[in-house]
């Protein structure tokens, strides 16, 4: 006779635990398939329980298919069901994709803004009057390629602020860059042979390989990507961070900009996917204007998000395709839905349109500044004994520091390690067989206050410091 724990004092029903206890029994062979199970009398009399307790657990189990109803003999176990697993070894616990090997008391990394730079209360008036406002018009399915109101403030940005001059309707809203690439290769084709900066962002890699792409790592001088390795190449598109590249800092001047625009104009389908991820932090000018402003031929795909300038958790990006290629998304894409709720998108149209935007933006260039100027302070200060070169990039969250005092790169980030620091490795961002800079870190200094940075920097001092035997 079947015998189940049931608790009558608890929030679950009698039945539902009746009915949880049987199927768990099923599921693990414990009742094997054809078993027949107790009457409903029967076993309603061993539980303790009313017989409608037993019936409506045994009717769940029969409308779910566990069991199967004979007229005049009762219910027996489906034969499909409960046929148990073979015996596997226990596996090994799951480890997370990124695991904390230990905790450090300062991280310099790259990919981290301020949270305490949002404007929150801002963000929360705008969002109660979009949802004031729209109402359930936020409820509908929204354009695929975004909402118009936001498209068209973005539009009116990257004309203000990038030199862009571009339709709405060339403006495509995502979920953030990652997706936004795997569009760009699906509009562009995964058979082509895809250019990428080396030294270079390494997510890129992976998301290229993903999609079954070839890539070929491109070389860097002072100017940027090499227009000359460019045409030597069999790659038909190329992907470069021309405003400030990633991580060396490089701004690509006027003449190499146009090299490879003219490489792009040479041969038919030719592309260049341009990456402005944080245009909008230069220290010491105008932000450079972009290379789609010098565009003509229609061959510069504009991606930009807002995960630098705002937050990476809004996960709200967006491309600017040449008419070819819009043509060529609505064809192939557009019975797909937006990967930006409505509400989200109207909010930032809002925030972008009451100029709020611009006022964060303003307010977080100074607050970064203050911590890079506060990162190059301190590293004169506490490293001015240790042999070490600083390249003082006017621009983005990040700076790199060579060390010249006898250390290896990873014995560098170990040591800082041991003293609770975290820093990066610049040789993690190089494809061979270009060879990386011997004894460079990536410093980024975003997520780092002024009083945290000098911290940090005492700590390097007292790990990169050689003790005398």
């Amino acid at each position: 006779m079947l015998t189940y724990p049931l608790d009558p004092h608890s929030d679950t029903p009698l039945y539902e635990q009746l009915y949880r206890a049987v199927r768990a029994d099923i599921m693990s062979g414990a009742l094997a398939g054809g078993d027949r199970l107790p009457s409903k009398r029967q076993l309603a009399a061993n539980l303790h329980v009313s017989q409608i307790t037993v019936e409506t657990a045994y009717g769940q189990l029969l409308a779910e298919g566990y069991i199967v109803s004979a007229p005049r003999r009762g219910y027996f176990v489906q034969r499909q069901l409960a046929v148990p697993a073979p015996a596997q070894a226990p596996h090994a616990a799951v480890q997370p994709s990124h695991p904390d090997e230990k905790p450090y008391r300062y991280d310099f990394r790259t990919n981290i803004v301020d949270n305490g730079c949002f404007p929150f209360s801002t963000w929360a008036r705008l969002s109660r009057a979009v949802l004031s406002e729209y109402s359930d018009r936020l409820l509908r399915a929204a354009d695929p390629c975004g909402a118009p109101e936001l498209r068209q403030q973005i539009a009116r940005y990257l004309y203000d602020f990038r030199g862009i001059g571009v339709s709405p309707d060339n403006i495509l809203v995502g979920a953030g860059s990652e997706y936004l690439m795997h569009l760009v290769i699906q509009l562009l084709g995964r058979n082509r042979v895809y250019g990428l900066e080396n030294p270079g962002y390494r997510k890129l890699y992976q998301i290229f390989d993903a999609n079954g792409a070839a890539v070929r790592p491109l070389p860097l001088d002072k100017s940027g990507l090499r227009a000359d390795a460019l045409e030597q190449s069999d790659a038909s598109v190329v992907y470069l961070t021309p405003s400030h590249h990633f991580p060396l800092g490089t701004v690509m001047p006027a003449a190499r900009r146009l090299e490879i625009l003219r490489w792009a104009s040479a041969a038919p389908d030719r592309y260049i996917i341009e990456d402005d991820y944080d245009s909008e932090f230069r220290y010491a000018s105008r932000p450079i204007p972009a290379l789609g402003e010098l565009d003509r031929a229609g061959r510069v795909v504009y991606v930009n998000t807002f995960a630098k300038s705002l937050a990476p958790g809004l996960r709200i990006g967006y491309l600017v395709l040449p008419d070819a290629l819009m043509a060529r998304y609505h064809t192939r894409f557009s019975l797909y839905s937006s990967t930006v709720p409505s509400f989200e998108q109207h909010t930032l149209a809002a925030f972008v349109r009451t100029g709020a935007f611009e006022r964060h933006i303003s307010r977080s260039r100074k607050v970064y500044q203050a911590r890079r100027d506060a990162l190059l302070a301190a590293l004169d200060r506490e490293l001015h004994d240790l042999p070490h070169e600083v390249s003082r990039s006017e621009a983005g969250l990040h700076l790199l520091l060579h060390m010249r005092n006898g250390m290896l790169e990873r014995e560098l980030i170990e040591r800082a390690a041991a003293v609770g620091v975290r820093v990066y490795g610049l040789s993690a961002y190089y494809t061979p067989p270009v060879r990386p800079p011997k004894a460079t870190l990536v410093l980024g200094y975003a997520g780092l206050t002024e009083a945290q940075i000098d911290a940090a920097c005492a700590l390097l001092r007292q790990a990169w410091t050689k003790k005398e035997p």
